[in-house]
């Protein structure tokens, strides 16, 4: 039987249900091979050779497909129809002419299907082809780049910028957008500005608001009411004339659908309409793709096929009538920068398949499958008609002008069904005028905007005025900065700067929101210390590569490579030259150097200039020091003063807090039984709580950090003096009476005998602990301890690392550290032990053998017992490997993969 091989297991069977039982389809579960993660996988001095390996979980899938082509001599690649999915057939091939599954007389094709449907599969296996070499030629240059930026570039952050853990090709330029927002915000200065709306009555008694537009005679522009007296002024002259329509003006408008959904419009709307993730939505279109229910799910092509518009507008005939369908299909244009493959809109497979008869039991699907058939079939409908209407009132005397606007819908067409969801800078005047008729005088709707005063009026009472009759409003505003990017905001972006791909846009979000550069709060993507650090880092070292414009043309190239109009080699060589220049400029750069430049480069937005002229950078605290940007071991940023320790003022990184106003994430508690105040704060390492304020006899008060689990709105004054109270005398050790305390360090609660701590489970146990119980725990710590001890289970081997020689993930008194050949290095308190990688234990390794002191006598080593394997001199020179990135942009548009293809390059951009 034929083999056919897919990616995924779901697909798999589906394929396989149509194909029948002549066929064998099994699933690769994505790519099989990929660059090792260690340096010289790509070699740019041998042409840009790549040293592909079999992944590990990958060995047995391949041999599945091996097997089967023993009894079977015809190979049929069937993986997903876009550049990704040529890449995975490519390397399929490869490897298993590697293992010689792949004979002279083995036929192999590729086929691919924009739908997995009974028809599309059918008629893609009647039409196969070769593997298409400009797309694999592609794909390798992608690869590439990503791997040549990440795993050079990153250890140049973990090296001059501590805490910093990645960087790579788009990734970073993405990141760059949501700092720049950041920067763009905190730079913003608002301004007042003021307006007036009359509630005015026609003498049919139908009520409608008109906004004050002239004043004496003036066209008023938005900040002509600067002021309360000004808007005063205005306020009394409406209030104060008869006023009369002047003019009325009713034209006809049409408003057309949106097109189809591709990949980056469906996660901006998935977004908008239902808070969805781009990696949530991502993963629900996978899941109704290999169901059959709708078309590919990763492009940027906007038409249908001319089968789906024909289906689309019987569709819309049998359901909601002749009316609704318009006399020619509508035709859509692609206006995506750097468009991949020509592939079809994202649509159900069957339109006539409406969300009800889908019957989807899963939230996520079925949410999304009705939105993608509500946005196809109103693709296809006529145009909604509306009547928008101007109406012009003016007094009497012509002093004060207002104007009303509105519209009605004549015409409801495909607004019966869809309604496209709108960003934040984005409206629509959606009021209904009633009848107005021009020359007719109108009168106040009295008491009509009392309650609108109310709620205008904000917390100083000072936010509006109304006028005696409560018919004219006066309303404070501010100017607003510019919103922070959600992932549908910054998916838009991209697209609109060309930076990215579909397939990748959810991965890259994701990224670096993993490596705690952005965080993700209220659905804005707020810019973390660590992602500002990189930004600025990257800014001022390697300006270039995080360019919007020099991105999305490197973007261009490589679709010319897709094209066959470029030589991928030659487009890698291009970048290579340059790129490697530029780390070469970095080498002698000393970290004091790094964080001085970083820090100048950032001063207009950290020290911006003092209201009173003095030195911005002057330490509020003793007035002597100046201050600068530190950073801290978690890899974020603070401000401090440089007369440390004598002077300990620090501040959060950012702009300083305005005069007066509390320090960010202060809140106070209470006070404690002599007064003294308890705060709630928010530091560099977490939150804390302390006891009074900092003096020049006392700097540093006392403080307590929360401990793991504690949540910062769930603190209350009990809790924060319980914590200030540590450590607590449990009592005297019955041994030796001296003190046992009980208290929560670094690494959580714990029992102290002089030297000898002992864990303790739960943090309640401090304050609950007695002696019995703590005399039993130092016990068994010192029943465990000490010299013989049996070295304790690694939690978890890494890998083997590339001296040879297993690395582990081993638990320590102090938590868990990585050993090797007898190194060990701990992990840095960021770390999370459970996403190590055999990468980032290799970087910490080799870190901590740099920082042994040379020229020390190395310490003696006792003889090894008896059969004991000898360690060998080759073994003890090796020479240091080289240093290894987790380079986040592996995927071939330089960000991690989708999950479900569990790509190898998943693995290397964690390792």
């Amino acid at each position: 039987m034929p083999v056919v091989v897919v990616e995924s297991p779901a697909k798999a069977k589906t394929i396989n249900g149509y194909l029948g039982p002549g066929y064998t389809v099994l699933a690769s579960y994505g790519h099989v091979r990929d660059l090792p993660a260690r340096d010289g996988s790509v070699d740019p001095e041998a042409g840009f050779a790549m040293q592909w390996e079999v992944a590990a979980d990958s060995k047995k899938h391949l041999k599945a497909i091996a097997d089967a082509l023993k009894t079977d001599g015809t190979l049929i690649l069937a993986t997903d129809p876009d550049r990704e999915g040529e890449a995975i057939s490519w390397h399929l091939t490869e490897a298993l002419r590697e293992r010689r599954a792949i004979r002279k007389d083995t036929t192999v094709s590729r086929v691919t299907f924009n739908a997995i449907t009974r028809k599309a599969v059918a008629e893609a296996m009647a039409h196969p082809r070769q593997v298409d070499s400009a797309l694999v030629e592609a794909y390798l240059a992608r690869r590439a780049l990503d791997y040549l930026v990440g795993f050079n570039l990153s250890p140049v952050l973990w090296r001059k910028l501590p805490g910093a853990r990645s960087a790579g090709r788009v990734q970073s330029v993405c990141l760059r957008l949501i700092v720049d927002r950041e920067m763009e915000i905190e730079a913003f200065r608002a301004r007042e500005y003021w307006d007036v709306t009359a509630r005015l009555r026609t003498p049919r008694g139908r009520d409608f608001d008109a906004r004050l537009t002239l004043l004496g005679g003036r066209k008023l522009d938005k900040f002509t009411l600067s002021e309360r007296a000004a808007a005063e002024i205005a306020v009394h002259a409406v209030a104060s004339r008869p006023l009369r329509v002047e003019s009325v003006e009713a034209s006809p408008a049409t408003r057309n659908p949106a097109p189809p959904f591709m990949t980056s419009t469906l996660q901006q709307e998935a977004s908008r309409k239902f808070g969805m993730g781009a990696k949530q939505t991502m993963s629900a279109a996978q899941r109704l793709y290999e169901a059959g229910l709708i078309t590919y799910m990763r492009t940027d092509g906007i038409d249908m096929a001319p089968e789906a518009v024909h289906a689309a507008r019987d569709t819309i005939r049998q359901l909601y009538g002749a009316d609704y369908v318009p006399a020619a299909p509508r035709m859509y244009k692609n206006k995506a920068k750097n468009a991949q493959e020509a592939h079809e809109c994202i649509r159900p497979t069957d339109l006539a398949r409406t969300p009800e008869a889908a019957r989807l039991s899963d939230a996520d699907g079925r949410r999304l499958y009705e939105l993608i058939w509500k946005r196809t079939i109103a693709s296809q409908m006529e145009a909604t008609r509306l009547e928008r209407t101007v109406a012009e009132i003016r007094s009497e005397d012509g002093e004060v002008g207002l104007r009303a606007t509105g519209q009605r819908i004549l015409f409801d067409g495909f607004l019966r069904v869809y309604v496209e969801g709108r960003d934040d800078e984005e409206g629509e005047d959606g009021t209904i005028l009633p009848q107005i008729v021009a020359g007719e005088r109108l009168s106040f709707a009295e008491d009509a905007l009392r309650d609108a005063h109310a709620k205008a009026c904000g917390e100083d009472g000072a936010g509006a005025i109304l006028d005696a009759n409560g018919a004219v409003l006066g309303a404070r505003h501010f100017t607003q900065p510019p919103p922070r990017y959600t992932e549908a905001t910054l998916v838009k972006r991209m697209e609109e700067l060309g930076i990215g791909r579909p397939s990748t846009y959810a991965s890259i979000v994701t990224t670096i929101q993993e490596r705690d550069y952005v965080r993700k709060e209220g659905g804005r993507l707020h810019p973390q210390d660590k992602g500002r650090l990189v930004t600025a880092f990257l800014a001022t070292y390697f300006p270039r590569y995080v360019e919007y414009g020099f991105t999305a043309g490197l973007e261009d190239q490589l679709d010319g490579i897709s094209a066959g109009e470029a030589d991928y080699r030659a487009v890698l060589e291009a970048f290579w030259r340059d790129f490697s220049a530029a780390l070469a400029e970095t080498a002698d750069l000393r970290i004091g150097d790094v964080l001085e430049k970083i820090d100048e480069v950032l001063a207009p937005h950290l020290y911006p200039p003092r209201a009173d002229g003095g030195d911005p950078r002057r330490c509020p605290s003793c007035g002597a020091g100046r201050l600068s940007m530190r950073t801290a071991r978690t890899g974020g940023a603070f401000i401090g003063c440089s007369r440390y320790p004598e002077c300990r003022y620090t501040r959060p990184f950012g702009p300083p807090p305005e005069e007066g106003t509390a320090p960010p994430g202060d809140r106070l508690l209470g006070h404690d039984a002599d007064g003294t105040p308890i705060h709630l704060r928010d530091g560099r390492f977490g939150p804390y709580v302390q006891r009074g304020e900092a003096t020049a006899e006392a700097p540093k008060p006392p403080r307590a950090s929360l401990p793991k689990g504690w949540r910062p709105e769930e603190m209350t004054l009990d809790k924060a003096l319980r914590l200030l109270s540590l450590p607590r005398l449990v009592g005297s050790h019955p041994e030796d009476g001296a003190p046992v305390e009980a208290g929560i360090g670094r690494f959580g609660p714990f029992i102290r005998h002089g030297s000898r701590y002992a864990n303790l489970p739960d943090v309640d146990e401090v304050w609950e602990v007695g002696m019995n119980r703590a005399v039993e725990l130092l016990a068994q710590k010192a029943a465990g301890g000490g010299r013989g001890r049996t070295r304790a289970e690694p939690l978890r081997t890494l890998g083997e690392h590339p001296q040879g020689g297993p690395v582990a993930l081993m638990p320590g008194r102090y938590g868990p550290y990585v050993a090797w050949n007898g190194i060990n290095a701990s992990l840095p308190r960021e770390a999370d032990p459970d996403s190590l990688t055999l990468a980032e234990a290799v970087t910490l390794l080799e870190a901590r053998q740099a920082a042994k002191p040379k020229g020390r006598k190395a310490a003696a080593r006792r003889p090894a017992a008896k059969g004991a394997g000898k360690s060998t001199a080759k073994t003890r020179k090796a020479k240091k490997s080289p240093e290894v990135s987790a380079a986040a942009d592996s995927a071939p548009d330089g960000t991690a993969p989708a999950p479900r293809r569990r790509r190898a390059a998943g693995r290397a951009a964690e390792g």
